[in-house]
């Protein structure tokens, strides 16, 4: 399983604040991860304008994710 979390506005536009994904035979990339939890949470968000992190760091959406790994995306943040 592939535990994925969502933060600010990606969690208000999921609804959720986490689930669980099975892993594919062969593994996913980041990418194919947020596809799959587009489809389990019912909406669509725009990977052009998140950020992902795997286990607790920044990642690039080619990376691959492996069974046990936590998956989370969150807005671009800026501060002033």
């Amino acid at each position: 399983m592939i535990h994925v979390k969502f933060f600010a506005s990606v969690r208000e536009r999921t609804g959720v604040g986490e689930m669980s994904l099975p892993v594919p035979d062969g593994g996913v990339t980041v990418a194919e991860v947020l596809v799959l939890a587009e489809g389990a949470a019912g909406v669509a968000l725009q990977s052009a304008h998140l950020l992902a992190a795997v286990n607790l760091q920044h990642t690039p959406f080619s990376d691959m994710v492996r069974d046990g790994d936590e998956v989370a995306f969150f807005p671009p943040v800026t501060g002033g």
